[in-house]
């Protein structure tokens, strides 16, 4: 029952039983609960440990179990605290390996075995082309920018139409802003329905394209995209660009189905500007980051501070964090997308 809170069985049978007897003395735990004395004192050690038990005032040497609202409680927030502090980290990892590669890109001569360099729309499509005809069996994709423009959309359909047909597995991530856009999300459907698998997240570290887990597109700069491309073989980058990818396929949601809240009533894209308002961010930088208008990013951020009960946006990121609210996890879906 308590090992959502990290309390082993024996630790958590001694807890309970100290709630009743909170007299009793190890002798007594070990005849009542039918344990060695070892185990008991071990997990006496334990609950310590997790501040379940803490001297008494009136005689030090001797532990009185803390009542559960105030132990449990104590202990849930502190495991929100380390989630939140992981998913920071999670993200501060998906930030620097962008970074990593595109420093390793840049920093290896055009031309070399591991890396291509691409300047300019006509040589990336071209040699996208290329790739595309050399598939045998994958295709795992980043689409980030929110809405994807006509021109983009049209010179991906005869490519992706060939690789479907080829029975190419293709697996796309887009941002939960698309489902938005008419255009763009009528496009994803088209791709669904020739057999790709299309998910939305609610943020993107970069643009990426990898072919057969042997080859990967990525832009030179993440932050100007038009700076050029970067076509990677090496096989440690790849890989590095197939955990990424299947790191962030896990948490995103299929395009068709029900769209997930939290159990606050979160969307993904909601959470996602949480974390950025807590970051300091501003309103034009997470525009950017969520695909979406500053006009959009202003309307959520008015949303956020309501339900906040907050007057600034330093002041709603902060209260987040205080109620647990990055660290909350998805539970059932709630609306339709």
């Amino acid at each position: 029952m308590l090992e959502a809170f990290g309390v082993d069985p024996i630790s958590e049978a001694v807890y309970l039983a100290m709630l009743q007897r909170p007299d009793a003395a190890v002798d007594e735990l070990t005849g009542h609960l039918g344990l060695e004395e070892p185990e008991i004192r071990k997990a006496l050690d334990e609950l310590a440990r997790l501040a379940l038990l803490r001297p008494s005032w009136e005689d030090p040497q001797a532990l009185r179990p803390v009542i559960p609202e105030l132990g449990l409680e104590a202990l849930l927030t502190r495991q929100q605290a380390e989630l939140l502090e992981r998913q920071h980290q999670i993200e501060r990892g998906r930030a620097a390996l962008a970074v990593v590669v595109a420093e390793t890109a840049r920093s290896r001569p055009s031309g070399s075995a591991d890396v291509e360099e691409l300047t300019g729309i006509d040589e990336i499509r071209q040699r996208l082309e290329q790739l595309t005809t050399q598939t045998r069996f994958e295709v795992l994709a980043f689409v980030p920018g929110g809405a994807q423009s006509e021109d983009a959309r049209s010179s991906s359909r005869p490519l992706d139409r060939e690789l479907l047909g080829r029975g190419v597995k293709m697996r796309t991530v887009y941002l939960d802003s698309v489902r938005n856009d008419p255009a763009t999300r009528d496009y994803a459907r088209w791709l669904a329905k020739l057999g790709g698998q299309v998910r939305t997240t609610g943020t993107l570290p970069l643009r990426m394209i990898v072919v057969d887990r042997e080859t990967a597109v990525v832009p030179l700069n993440p932050e100007s995209p038009s700076d050029g491309a970067a076509v990677l073989h090496g096989s440690g980058a790849v890989a590095a660009m197939c955990a990424l990818f299947e790191q962030i396929w896990a948490d995103a949601h299929p395009l068709g189905a029900v769209r997930p809240r939290d159990e606050l009533g979160l969307s993904g894209q909601e959470r996602a500007l949480l974390r950025m308002l807590a970051n300091g961010e501003t309103d034009e930088a997470a525009a950017r980051r969520l695909g979406v208008s500053d006009r959009t990013v202003r309307r959520l951020i008015a949303d956020l501070l309501g339900k906040l009960e907050a007057r600034s946006r330093f002041q709603a990121g902060a209260r987040a964090m205080e109620r647990g609210w990055l660290g909350a996890s998805v539970d059932q879906p709630t609306g339709v997308c």
